[in-house]
């Protein structure tokens, strides 16, 4: 990988380095140390850390708070929620302030938010909580995506979103593993109290370790008018729309899946919680094993735009082979057909997210907090519409998890081959 900065003593990124821009045709890949990649990491593994450990609690949850599952389901909806809106505050703060206050306040903020979801009495004081804590954690996510932006461009860039997808797929791998044991000494209240221990230490890791990446140089100087016309530029263009919505689209099947999954596997297939956080465990290395392929083997070799429509593809295949199972087209179907479907569902949003979030970030290098902050605006809300809808029958039936992933997956594609006409990539879109 070629390098176009320095490399600090301590393995990482001084404040008082600049970092080279990521512009034009030339890879700006500076090297970064191990350290600082992990702590991108685990800045992006926030969110599956505060969804996933909590999901083999979602049963437990009903019968604490007296709440039905469709309410107890809107805790998540309001975390999901509230990373999508404040991505749209954080990310635009990040381009005129710089990357690391902005971040160092969100996790300060998440921070308390979560150990006070540990003491919440009643579901709808859960929801307003889990809406704050959704609120503060959009920093990590945005702000990760716009420090890669900042020191990575074209191929390396995608490679390095694959690499973060390695460190951060670890997180929905243990996180329910972890939910599922703190489940068999304490209640779902010690979930939130791993979470606000978590969220201490990523926060000291990032104060120590995380340097500024946007010089003053390249900061944006404007208001909230100057953030908002930057942002309409960014959906005027009509290829950048279609990564963003094609990758928000394929995000809502995932989350379907996620917000879904407690329910399905545990209420009607009768699966232990350690089962499911196994189960899910084992799609999530699926996910990241293919991201992988992606990065190491596909990216060079293939273009970003293949990968992504095979990716999209297949995941909308998978979706139409649940719907089929969980409608009684094929008879009685047990777990393992479903739990295989779910598999390759899975699996092929390594190929999906990482290209989607490098396709259209290559078109905002002048941007890239703004970017960020729509791109995963965009994944959030459309992700918290789906969550609550795959209950919308009750947790007796897989049917509407399966249409909205179906949906979703076909939605996805459309925009991808409307909106960025990959046939035509060489004219229009930035990518190999």
């Amino acid at each position: 990988m070629p390098e176009s900065g320095q490399k600090t003593t301590q393995g990482h990124i001084s404040e008082s380095a600049p970092a080279a821009p990521a512009t034009g045709g030339t890879p700006a890949a500076r090297s970064v140390g191990l350290l600082v990649t992990l702590v991108l990491g685990g800045l992006t593994a926030l969110p599956p850390l505060s969804m996933d450990m909590y999901l083999p609690a979602l049963p437990e949850v009903t019968g604490a708070l007296h709440a039905p599952a469709a309410t107890v389901q809107l805790t998540l909806t309001a975390c999901l929620a509230g990373m999508a809106l404040g991505q749209l505050v954080v990310g635009p703060m990040s381009d005129k302030w710089g990357r690391r206050r902005p971040l160092l306040v969100g996790m300060v903020v998440y921070v308390l938010a979560t150990a006070v979801c540990a003491l919440a009495p009643t579901a709808e004081l859960l929801i307003g909580f889990r809406l704050l804590q959704g609120l503060a954690g959009a920093a990590g996510i945005v702000i990760a995506r716009a420090v890669v932006r900042d020191l990575y461009d074209g191929v390396e860039m995608a490679r390095f979103f694959s690499t973060l997808m390695l460190i951060s797929g670890v997180a929905p791998i243990i996180a329910p593993l972890i939910g599922g044991q703190i489940l068999r000494i304490t209640d779902w209240r010690g979930v939130f109290h791993v979470l606000t221990v978590i969220g201490i230490l990523l926060t000291f890791v990032v104060w120590r370790f995380l340097g500024e990446t946007l010089p003053p140089e390249r900061r944006h100087e404007g208001g909230v008018g100057d953030a908002l016309r930057t942002m309409r530029g960014l959906l005027a263009d009509r290829v950048f729309t279609g990564y963003m919505l094609a990758g928000g689209l394929a995000f809502a099947a995932l989350f379907a899946y996620i917000s879904a999954s407690p329910f399905v596997v545990q209420e009607i297939y009768g699966a232990s919680p350690q089962t499911f956080s196994l189960l899910f465990g084992l799609n999530s290395i699926g996910l990241v094993a293919v991201g992988q392929i992606n990065g190491k083997l596909l990216v060079g070799r293939v273009s970003l735009d293949k990968a992504l429509g095979w990716g999209l593809g297949i995941i909308l295949l998978a979706a139409l082979a649940l719907l089929l199972m969980t409608s009684g087209v094929f008879g009685e179907v047990g777990l393992v057909p479903v739990a295989a479907g779910l598999f390759v569902l899975m699996s092929a949003m390594g190929l999906a997210m990482p290209n989607t979030n490098a396709q259209a970030l290559m078109r905002t290098p002048h941007a890239a907090g703004s970017a960020s902050a729509l791109l995963g605006t965009s994944s959030f809300l459309v992700g918290a519409v789906a969550s609550p809808l795959v209950g919308i029958a009750g947790e007796h039936t897989a049917v509407p998890m399966a249409v909205v992933q179906l949906t979703c997956a076909v939605l996805s594609l459309a925009c991808f081959l409307g909106l960025c006409r990959p046939w035509r990539s060489g004219k229009e879109a930035t990518g190999v």
